[in-house]
């Protein structure tokens, strides 16, 4: 067993620790499984049965991927909870990975709305706690101060966007030449590849990974167990007696979320932990809180109308042969990955001259408000007839306002934190997305090929207003953030 010091001295794998090629690895395959996954589940929702699908209503496939969405990033800040009391990130990363794969497989062979149910409720809770932990591991392999840290998590984030790309690539050909359950299975299929390497090299991860930073006192855990039994029991209930459907689960979840995300505000804001400055930052985090979730409630509708967009309104004939719709999942990654160096060198190059957080927020929803108003021009122009050329340049637009808005955000989350809630404020990032996510599902209900221009345009007009009325109110917030840039 390698000690945290060893791990730290460690430049096996191109100069760095040999953990981070497990890392890199174990989040590799399981954002192959997960974005393969979610490249076609909203076609299996809503297809016809002759095709291969289940026959929901669109409007309900929708709203239940984007509450899928949702309750990954919810199920992130418990999954954050429990590696801080009581597994630790190593071995709550572990058992995630094990649920996401148990979860593919549900998908893969339970039949109907039961394979759907198991399956999502599995991979949304393993994907959650997977997601969190992955990223604080790649932290504990460098030391303080050491130069490598910032190029390790480039590495790891490389591997992010590589399994993105190919995920869709792969179960968007298995949907289209075989079947959705074979698209399920090959994202199982990666998920296992991962969970096996992963675990060959768990040894190279030391002693910081495997520890647990707040554990709770072994009176309150049987407590914790029995109130989250107490929970999965209720939610079953809520399901079996058709309180919780298909047809209002993105509702339960924006409802939920958004009262988690008032609660925890002012929990933050009412304790007498923090400073008079600690309290203005907290302020000032909310205006760009909302902001997020409203930049979200956009990009995620990757997965739902820009699918079904790309499902009955875009032309994927190249040469005579027709692209399957997953793999307008991959143009996204692939921009992420060419992109997101050029942009941290022009902020880094930029330095003191670069947009202020703020601004960087107002950027990244106006842009992504844009990018809904730009299918205005081809809106009405016939089933499968809009050219592939112009979602591809949309997308880039996407591209442009995440990088603008979505790494800034984690970012902001820490260097607002008052002291004693470093952990909860970035909690509230993540549920800024999964509120966001969420809606993406609740706002997709009202989309329709058939009338889709009232739709990019108020939705679009929307995002734009918000990010104006906040551009608006930089002076304000940056008064409130108190020297924080």
């Amino acid at each position: 067993m390698s000690t945290s010091t060893e791990v730290q001295q460690d430049t096996r794998f191109f100069g760095h620790p040999r953990g981070l090629a497990n890392l890199f690895g174990i989040e590799m395959w399981e954002r192959f499984s997960f974005y393969g996954m979610l490249g076609i589940l909203a076609l299996y929702l809503y297809r016809t049965a002759a095709e291969g699908g289940l026959g929901l209503p669109q409007e309900d496939a929708l709203g239940i991927v984007g509450a899928y969405g949702g309750l990954v990033y919810l199920f992130a800040v418990v999954g954050a909870w429990v590696a801080d009391r009581l597994l630790g990130s190593e071995r709550t990363l572990f058992y995630s990975a094990v649920l996401i794969m148990i979860g593919h497989i549900s998908l893969a062979v339970l039949p109907g709305l039961v394979g759907v149910g198991v399956g999502l409720a599995c991979v949304a809770v393993g994907s959650g706690g997977l997601k969190a932990n992955a990223t604080a591991i790649v932290g504990t392999l460098y030391a303080e101060g050491d130069e490598r840290r910032d190029a390790g998590f480039t590495i790891f984030y490389m591997g992010v966007n590589l399994g993105a790309f190919v995920g869709p690539l792969l179960t968007g050909w298995a949907q289209k030449d075989v079947g959705f359950h074979l698209g399920f299975g090959l994202a199982a299929i990666g998920m296992a590849l991962g969970l096996v390497q992963y675990t060959l090299g768990r040894k190279n991860l030391g002693e910081r990974a495997k520890a647990v930073p707040d554990p709770l006192p072994a009176s309150r855990r049987l407590l914790a167990v029995g109130v989250a039994l107490v929970l999965v029991a209720v939610v079953v209930v809520l399901l079996l007696t058709g309180v919780v459907n298909p047809g209002n689960l993105a509702d339960v979840v924006v409802w939920v979320v958004g009262t988690i995300s008032v609660v925890y505000f002012v929990i933050i804001l009412a304790s007498r932990k923090i400073t008079g400055d600690e309290r203005s930052r907290v302020f000032s985090f909310i205006p760009m809180w909302i902001a997020s979730a409203v930049f979200f409630s956009l990009y995620q509708q990757q997965f739902t109308v820009v699918e079904v967009y790309s499902d009955q309104r875009l032309d994927r004939n190249l040469f005579g042969w027709e692209m399957p719709v997953a793999w307008v999942n991959s143009i996204n990654p692939v921009f992420i990955i060419v992109f997101a160096p050029l942009l941290a060198a022009l902020w880094t190059k930029l330095g003191e001259r670069q947009p202020s957080t703020p601004m960087k927020f107002v950027i990244g929803t106006v842009l992504m408000g844009v990018a809904f108003l730009l299918f205005l021009p081809m809106a009405g122009s016939g089933e499968n007839a809009s050219p592939l050329l112009a979602l591809i340049g949309i997308l880039f637009v996407f591209t442009m306002a995440e990088l603008c808005l979505s790494p800034v955000g984690l970012s902001l989350s820490t260097k607002l934190a008052p002291a004693a809630f470093p952990t909860q404020m970035v909690a509230l990032n993540f549920l800024s997305v999964s509120f966001g996510t969420a809606m993406s599902g609740k706002l997709s209900e009202y989309y329709s090929v058939d009338d889709e221009a009232p739709y990019f345009g108020t939705v679009g007009g929307i995002a734009v207003a918000v990010g104006v009325l906040l551009f608006l109110g930089i002076p304000f917030i940056r008064k409130l953030m108190k020297g924080v840039h």
